[in-house]
């Protein structure tokens, strides 16, 4: 279900989504949006199905049911969404062109161990994995999808069980680690040269993590150079924990907040599933982030009257105007069409009840008897 969120945030409770899309068979636990085309969203079922969604017109236009033999653990965008990488439980990293519907890269035994992976595209392209050895010790890796026999570098942690999971930063190339279960967040930032993968630093905490969130860039206090906000989810409250970067001057520090992923997308959801690309819309958070004017998404199902052949060339010679009314006509007799078959399931549908009830209301007199 896809839900607006009104503009200056929620007063009441919400009751009605915008839209609901139906496809998948079993439950469904991931769901990500495109990172540059408007409306394209992707989800990932305990079905091991991924379903790709034009959620303007509620179609699912890209349905990759055959590409998973087993239960997906995370799915990740690359840069430009023009691929996606996924983590499985058969220890198999995938890199999948999504329009294509073909698998462009994989690698089997990504980690060796039998515990949960995750795997998420970088800013340059490479791939970052977080898993199990053999022994059960944490790993993490970088990977060059064009080459996937070796790791370009490979790190193991320690002996703890929780899985990590990686958030991501691309404006400053740093991953930050969360362990679930962990009471700590470990970062590290990614670098071109040898070792690849340096560690920078852990944060400490008393409570363990049961989960966490990450807030986008353009949510962050450049004022008080804030870096990260993390959401940690404890047992029975959600607190938020800022990472910033001491400096002592009060004017914008450029380094720490080079131009950043807007929230406009670069292409329409049409544009993308023809096989365009385009790279995200930058903006500067040199003044903090001004939100723009909340666009509605409004959710147009496509109306196969709409495409009818004229029925005879004597249509051509009718005015504007006419073409104009006749359109809005047709438009209002689909509505009350729509309107009309959803009545007449609603009583089918309270039939179907009062015979249920007379049924009960025999079966229990007959009890009583």
């Amino acid at each position: 279900q896809v839900w607006q969120i009104p503009e200056n945030g929620l007063t009441l409770s919400l009751t009605e989504p915008v839209v609901v899309l139906e496809g998948h068979s079993k439950r469904v636990g991931i769901v990500a949006w495109h990172p540059t085309a408007r409306n394209v969203l992707l989800s990932a079922g305990c079905d091991n199905a991924i379903i790709i969604w034009n959620v303007g017109t509620g179609e699912a236009l890209i349905n990759l049911d055959d590409m998973h033999v087993d239960m997906i653990y995370n799915v990740s965008w690359n840069r430009n969404g023009s691929l996606i990488c996924t983590a499985s439980k058969d220890k198999k990293v995938r890199v999948i062109d999504p329009r294509k519907q073909e698998i462009v890269a994989e690698k089997e035994k990504t980690h060796e161990g039998a515990r949960p992976m995750r795997a998420i595209f970088l800013a340059d392209g490479n791939i970052f994995t977080t898993g199990f050895s053999r022994m059960s010790e944490r790993q993490l890796a970088l990977w060059n999808p064009k080459n996937m026999e070796e790791p370009i570098a490979l790190h193991e942690m320690d002996t703890s069980n929780g899985v990590l999971l990686p958030f991501y930063d691309p404006d400053t190339n740093i991953i930050y680690l969360c362990g679930k279960g962990d009471s700590s967040i470990r970062y590290f930032e990614i670098t071109d040269e040898s070792p690849y993968v340096h560690y920078l630093n852990t944060f400490s905490s008393k409570e363990p993590q049961r989960g966490m969130g990450f807030m986008p860039k353009r949510g962050l206090d450049v004022n008080k150079c804030e870096i990260a906000r993390f959401f940690k989810l404890h047992e029975r409250k959600c607190e938020p924990i800022i990472m910033t970067v001491p400096r002592k001057s009060d004017l914008f520090q450029d380094d720490l907040y080079p131009d950043t992923a807007g929230p406009e997308a670069a292409l329409e959801a049409e544009e993308w599933f023809e096989g365009k690309n385009a790279d995200p819309l930058l903006i500067s958070l040199k003044h903090g982030y001004i939100p723009g004017k909340n666009r509605d998404l409004k959710v147009v199902k496509k109306n196969i009257l709409d495409n009818k052949p004229a029925a005879n060339k004597k249509s051509d010679l009718i005015s504007a105007p006419k073409k104009a009314a006749d359109a809005s006509n047709s438009q209002n007799d689909a509505k009350l069409d729509e309107i009309l078959k959803e009545l007449k399931c609603i009583k089918d549908t309270i039939t179907n009840q009062d015979e249920r009830i007379s049924k009960l209301e025999q079966q229990m007199a007959k009890i009583s008897d």
